[in-house]
């Protein structure tokens, strides 16, 4: 990995007007600020529609994105909007925090204004049938839709929970304006996002996307999917994911999403997960995969269980997974979320695979000069996070400290008030060996606790920060450039670098083209003028 830098920042903490942030044009100065702060990466968590609790790593579909980041201001743009219309929406009063419940009905509805004006179903048409696996997912989301948002394992047809095909058939009949409907919403994101993307890589900026290893219970993947995770004859699992007791939680963590029936995915060559992965490098330049321990032995809780202390750990499908995916997607470049308890199983996969892993600087300062996390024991080979989505913000978790900890962070980083303690550990994370450093947008601010994105094992107050505006953080930028540029991490780049995001994409993981991805499928060099047109 060659020395870099980079900002873990959601899409959902962008400014915007909009309740939450989207794909438009404050995307776009966060990328302007990445590469006036000589930034090489943006790190974003999964951008998948969120279900029940908020959570990027709870998601309808592995395949889709969450319509909540489609961009207002070019439907408008596109006269599918009135920007009355869009104003008059109750999107909640802080625009500091997102409030979903606001933005989950604001947002149902205005897209169902836009898609009652869209008249281009040959677009449509051909957006679908080069994604079958979003008609999948607004089959399920038409079909949660007219049973009340009920699980798809209540549901009361059971033609519909055992995908009986004449009965899929009828639904997708009866419901084709709901799939339609959930088909355009994805439409919109996906050519959003490509436009995001290559605005980046023209400033020089690569985009490290995030996989969880584990999808929902309530989801596309698993209602479509049965035979490959461990479920019983009702469709309900057998065991769920979690980890036992760590660092963040004395009970362990809870997740609940089913298990994998590892041998099943054996048996089919991996098929399910090499697609999931190239559809990830159509998003991202990098995947860090969340849980990377999962593929070397797994911490499985009894289904009902009220917290995840009681589980045991079965064995992963270790290197034969990672073998293939090589074969599918050569080239492609992962980061393992390695952190926690590690197995030596786990450690040596890693080692196997050929992955980075991660080290956190929040995670250093626990059981002296010896700890793994301290800088003085990194290679190359990792990346150094100041603290990830998990953590508290670096402010906050200075704050906590006392006594001896306290004492060992200011002697080891050199803090001083001069020069801004959280500053102090952005230098100590920046002069370190790890060939990549990030850190979150949060610790460049200097902000508290409040700001903090989540407190892994609690509901209701997640996921919730938003930054405030771009334009008061040039003098911040300069600030970042200049502790990037000392320590080496500055992007070497030319414009020539930027040319042709898909073209320096994976083989068999090409993009979307363009022309599938414009309404009406004009080429990406005509959409502005057929924008403009329609407005």
């Amino acid at each position: 990995m060659q020395r870099s830098s980079g900002i873990l920042l959601p899409v959902s903490a962008l400014p915007s007007p909009y309740g939450i942030g989207t794909l438009g044009k404050e995307a776009r100065k966060f990328v302007d600020f990445l590469a006036a702060a000589k930034q090489t990466y943006w790190q974003v968590l999964p951008l998948g529609p969120t279900s029940y609790g908020d959570s990027p790593y709870q998601c309808f579909s592995s395949f889709a994105g969450n319509p909540y980041y489609v961009d207002l201001e070019e439907l408008i743009a596109l006269g599918l909007l009135k920007k009355e219309e869009v104003e008059a929406v109750d999107w909640g009063w802080d625009r500091r925090y997102v409030d979903y419940e606001k933005v989950y009905f604001g947002r149902r509805r205005i897209l169902r204004q836009a898609f009652a004006r869209f008249k281009d179903g040959a677009a449509l048409a051909r957006f679908v049938q080069n994604n079958p696996r979003i008609e999948e997912y607004a089959l399920f989301m038409a079909i949660k839709d007219q049973f009340g948002g009920r699980p798809w394992t209540r549901w009361p047809q059971e033609g519909l929970r055992k995908r009986k095909q004449s009965t899929l058939e009828l639904y997708g009949a009866i419901l084709k304006e709901e799939v339609d409907f959930y088909c355009f919403v994805q439409m919109f994101f996906f050519r959003q996002w490509r436009s995001i993307r290559e605005y980046a890589a023209e400033k020089g900026v690569m985009i490290i996307g995030d996989l969880p290893i584990y999808v929902a219970a309530d989801s596309a993947d698993v209602w479509a999917n049965p035979a490959l995770f461990d479920l019983d004859e009702e469709h309900l699992p057998r065991e769920v994911a979690g980890v036992p007791p760590d660092y963040f939680s004395p009970t362990g963590q809870l997740w609940g999403n089913p298990l994998y029936d590892w041998e099943a995915h054996k048996q089919e060559g991996y098929a399910w997960w090499k697609e999931r992965l190239r559809a990830a490098y159509r998003l991202f330049d990098v995947v860090r995969i969340d849980h990377f321990r999962g593929f070397a032995d797994y911490w499985c809780v009894p289904y009902g269980a009220a917290t995840a202390q009681n589980g045991r750990w079965k064995k992963g499908p270790g290197m034969d997974f990672f073998r293939a995916a090589k074969e599918d997607v050569p080239g492609a470049e992962l980061i393992a979320e390695d952190l926690g308890f590690l197995s030596e199983a786990a450690a040596k996969l890693r080692e196997e695979a050929g992955l980075p892993g991660m080290r956190v600087l929040q995670f250093a300062f626990d059981g002296g000069p010896e700890n793994a996390y301290l800088p003085h024991h990194y290679t190359k080979e990792c990346v150094c996070y100041t603290g990830t989505h998990d953590n508290d913000t670096l402010v906050g978790w200075l704050e906590g400290l006392e006594g001896e900890k306290r004492s060992f962070v200011r002697r080891y980083c050199g803090l001083n008030h001069e020069e801004g303690y959280h500053w102090g550990c952005i230098r100590a994370g920046s002069a370190s060996v790890a060939g990549l450093f990030v850190l979150q947008m949060q610790d460049i601010l200097g902000h508290c606790s409040f700001a903090r994105t989540n407190v892994p094992g609690t509901l209701g107050m997640n996921w919730r920060w938003r930054l405030e505006p771009m334009e008061a953080l040039e003098w911040m930028a300069a600030r970042l450039a200049d502790v990037t540029e000392l320590y080496g991490r500055a992007p070497e780049w030319t414009p020539a670098a930027a040319e042709g995001v898909g073209a320096a994409l994976p083989a068999g993981a090409a993009a979307l083209t363009a022309k599938e991805e414009a309404p009406g499928g004009q080429s990406a060099e005509s959409a502005p003028a057929a924008r403009a047109a329609n407005a």
